[in-house]
């Protein structure tokens, strides 16, 4: 059993980039600037930010966090968005969600100039995505997709059940392992309205777990000489941690791990992976790569 580790995925290529980031400099040129926009104080996105800005140092990027209360109006974090998309000194920027309820996070989506989405979820990048014309990968599915070929992991014609359909994981995932210059897989989406969903399951040569529900996946789901790809990041209780909690993914990996050809742990699977591709997006979109 292969044990796939991401956070030394991450880290491999996190130094990737600083070096292309040196050369750069060394050329001349400035360094990539990503800058995020942080409203409200949601533990979860706290973390996150924080990560992100770590991994800009680590990468040889400038980054601008902008903080805001939780009672920002819709209209105010429009300008701020709009002044983002005007500055020229920044590559990309990244509104982190979840918003306050009374902010359509669609709206403000929509809003962000798509050659700076480097969170890959406007309309446009998403399209692009669809159908195969280069464009800014949300992160999460992009990263799963750099662990599945820097494992050298076969996905060629294989059989790819996803669980869950989300806007962030689900249909973008289900988009690059169908693709041919993706997974060039035979994908099934399933979800918590999909008959024999066990069954889809047990036939599948990869599973990529994105459901949001701690250990859905059991070892009497998976077949022998599987892939799984576990997303699922679920604080439960726990009384032993100073924290109070851990992290569970959506698999039960004591018991699928033995069956498996190659599994994600959690933490240190899919997620470092996640904030290491937005450092790939931002490099391309501070080189110009898809969009002029």
């Amino acid at each position: 059993m292969i044990l796939i580790d991401g956070k030394a995925t991450a880290a491999q290529i996190k130094a990737e980039i600083k070096d292309k980031v040196e050369a750069i400099v060394a050329s001349g040129g400035r360094r990539p600037h990503l800058a995020a926009i942080l409203v409200g104080h949601d533990g979860g996105s706290e973390t996150y930010v924080k990560n992100k800005v770590l991994a800009c140092e680590a990468c040889g990027f400038e980054s601008t966090l902008l903080r805001f209360e939780d009672d920002i109006t819709e209209e105010y974090l429009l300008s701020e968005v709009a002044r983002l998309n005007d500055d020229a000194s920044v590559d990309g920027f990244i509104v982190q969600l979840p918003l306050p309820k009374h902010i359509s996070e669609q709206k403000i989506i929509e809003a962000i100039d798509y050659r700076k989405d480097v969170d890959g979820f406007h309309p446009i990048n998403v399209g692009r995505m669809a159908i195969g014309i280069p464009a800014f990968i949300s992160a999460t599915p992009k990263g799963i997709l750099e662990l599945l070929r820097r494992y050298n992991l076969e996905t060629s014609g294989k059989k790819c059940v996803i669980l869950g359909r989300s806007n962030i994981v689900g249909k973008p995932m289900s988009q690059l392992m169908m693709q041919k210059n993706g997974g060039d897989s035979t994908v099934t989406v399933c979800h918590s309205h999909s008959p024999q969903l066990k069954e889809e399951c047990r036939k599948a040569d990869i599973i990529i777990a994105a459901i949001g529900k701690p250990c859905f996946v059991t070892a009497d789901m998976v077949k022998p000489g599987s892939i799984i790809i576990d997303v699922g990041t679920t604080r439960v209780p726990d009384s032993t941690r100073k924290s109070g909690f851990r992290l569970c993914g959506d698999v039960d990996f004591e018991s699928v791990a033995p069956l498996c050809q190659a599994i994600t742990p959690v933490p240190g699977g899919v997620g470092p992976m996640t904030i290491c591709m937005l450092m790939m997006n931002t490099l391309a979109a501070a080189n110009h790569e898809y969009y002029k």
